[in-house]
């Protein structure tokens, strides 16, 4: 129900419920309401990011980037993700919980599950176009309903090439027609919306990016070993 969620998440009363341990990033498990309809979501407030050499501040803008990318692409892979100037600390991103087994990631889904790989393989290509610069394991979720999600897209969208991932186990192989036909108007331009979040070297990259995809046709190969984050999960 997008429409529930986005409304929950654009105009709900946000309540923080605590801190969510082990991220790079101050990111708090909240409650949002409107009434009797209640939900959680993951808020990531700018005052709570640590300075980076290589990104400027509001990781939060990037967030809500990669869901509107998602959308424009009609792929369903980010969840629903907003940002709040009225947040409890401060202007961030806030998006949907996704309820789902904490034991399961990219690694166990791949290796048990080949029933997922159609979409792994797609959140593959989406983080190739979006230059996703931290895709652990711990970033691909199965819901409960058996969606397979990508979330933590604070650090996408560098003009730089700056791709990490854990996801190269469809390196080489081609795209299938249908994705490429859905990312083909990327290269001639790139939604508005999405575009207001960035600058103008990452929304001229992108198109890049998308215009490399189209002419190779297959997804990248890592021929230096070496691009992947750490921690893998």
């Amino acid at each position: 129900m997008p429409g529930r969620e986005l409304t929950l998440l654009a105009e709900g009363r946000i309540e923080l419920l605590g801190r969510i341990l082990h991220s790079s990033n101050a990111t708090f498990l909240a409650e949002i309401s409107c009434g009797d309809d209640t939900a959680w979501a993951v808020y990531k407030p700018e005052a709570g990011e640590r300075p980076l050499s290589d990104f400027e501040p509001g990781l939060y803008r990037r967030e809500r980037a990669a869901y509107l990318l998602s959308e424009h692409l009609h792929w369903g892979i980010v969840p629903a993700t907003v940002i709040r100037e009225d947040s409890p600390l401060g202007v961030g991103s806030l998006q949907w919980f996704i309820e789902n087994d904490l034991h399961e990631h990219y690694f166990t889904l791949y290796a048990e599950s080949p029933e997922t790989h159609q979409v792994l393989s797609q959140i593959a290509l989406f983080d190739c176009i979006a230059n996703n610069t931290d895709r652990k394991s711990g970033h691909v979720l199965r819901g409960q309903d058996g969606h397979v999600w990508g979330i933590d897209h604070g650090l996408c969208f560098s003009a730089d090439f700056k791709l990490r991932t854990v996801i190269w186990d469809f390196a080489g192989e081609p795209i299938p027609l249908a994705l490429l036909e859905d990312i083909a108007p990327l290269a001639e331009a790139v939604p508005g919306d999405v575009a207001d979040l960035l600058d103008e070297e990452e929304t001229a990259a992108l198109k890049r990016r998308v215009q490399r995809l189209l002419r190779e046709g297959t997804l990248p190969v890592d021929r230096t070993g070496m691009r992947f984050p750490w921690p893998l999960v």
